[in-house]
């Protein structure tokens, strides 16, 4: 059990390498498990001791938690586990991040994101990193969607909340194959995290939609695993106005920042040239068309068919073109992934091509 702070010295080596059946199993890999606590006191130390055991390091980021969270962690007899303590609170995107960085500085291949709350079922968590392990992609998140039960285990605030959330971040990300990108329940190359900045990363409830968004910039592969989510008697305190009123501005933003460095920036594609033409007409129809009837209704006299057409005309084609550029988009989806397969010596030490 180790103690640190958020920019910590190594203070002991790391364990020994997972069991050898274990370490064949995972190709080698060094996995890592990332837990942002606050306030889960009653919940962390299951968390922590259901943690599969071929985990290599278990790391608790206590995010300033008003309650004995620390205290707990410190209790418990597990040499992997890692407690890094912020001197002031940074949200859970903050604690997600400082763990992550974490988790990269000591080397690991693998991190998993599980929340404190028990609501993730480390059970699923050999099914979440399989597709990394195989260099399938660069990050894996749960699916609550999966089945008809699943669904019907959720509340059903959160059901209506997620659906609407979950098309808005899929327009943002471009990860249109994710059916529940909302999930906080995932797992990610380190390698891939080390090419996103981390300040850029919000630092709230945004953490996972920003992080996505981000990655859909590097064009990394984002692959669902069914993982069905279990709910208890934690209570979530991100509020349903919270969301309402604070997420779609950020997609929004999000969009735009992807659509310009993706489609702009890194690269040029008919897509680049739908959207460049496309846009400008619809807002110019638009606004000629807007002005047209404002002049109808202040003159009291009919716009002639010819203006008429003027306008509508720039109207049609830009969204045609806009509906063309999202179709593209949408299979566009990256399929690639950025991080190299792991690899090892035979003393252990990761070597990527």
């Amino acid at each position: 059990m180790k103690t640190e702070t958020t920019a910590p010295a190594l203070k002991s080596p790391l364990r020994e390498s997972p069991p050898e059946s274990v370490d064949l199993e995972l190709g080698g890999a060094r996995v890592g498990v990332v837990i942002p606590a606050y306030r889960v006191a009653q919940h962390i130390e299951r968390v922590v001791r259901g943690v599969p055991a071929w985990v290599h390091t278990i790391i608790v980021v206590d995010d300033k938690s008003p309650d004995d969270t620390a205290e707990r962690v410190e209790r418990l007899a597990d040499a992997r586990v890692a407690l890094v303590r912020h001197t002031e609170n940074q949200g859970v995107g903050g604690a997600v991040a400082t763990g992550f960085t974490e988790a990269l500085r000591r080397g690991l291949d693998i991190v998993v994101k599980m929340d404190g709350d028990d609501q993730m079922d480390p059970a699923h968590m050999s099914r979440l990193i399989a597709p990394l392990v195989a260099g399938e992609a660069d990050m894996t998140k749960g699916n609550r969607y999966s089945s008809l039960g699943s669904i019907k285990e959720m509340p059903l605030i959160r059901i209506v909340g997620n659906a609407g959330l979950t098309f808005l971040v899929k327009l943002a990300s471009g990860y249109w194959n994710l059916f529940d990108p909302a999930n906080g329940y995932l797992a990610l190359r380190t390698a891939t995290f080390d090419r996103v900045s981390i300040e850029r990363l919000p630092r709230r409830y945004f953490f996972e939609s920003g992080l996505l968004i981000e990655l859909g910039i590097q064009r990394a592969v984002v692959k669902d695993v069914t993982i069905p989510a279990r709910y208890g008697d934690e209570r979530s305190s991100l509020s349903v106005t919270r969301t309402l009123v604070g997420f779609p501005p950020r997609l929004m933003w999000g969009l735009l920042r992807r659509i310009f460095w993706r489609y702009f920036v890194h690269d040029f594609t008919v897509v680049s040239l739908f959207l460049a033409l496309g846009l400008p007409m619809l807002v110019f129809g638009t606004a000629f068309g807007i002005g047209l009837w404002l002049n109808s209704q202040a003159t009291n006299v009919y716009t002639a068919p010819g203006l008429v057409m003027l306008a509508a005309m720039p109207i049609i084609l830009g969204v045609q073109l806009l509906l063309q550029a999202i179709v593209l988009d949408i299979q566009n989806v990256p399929r690639v992934p950025l991080s190299s397969p792991i690899e090892r010596d035979g003393h252990g030490t990761p070597q990527r091509s």
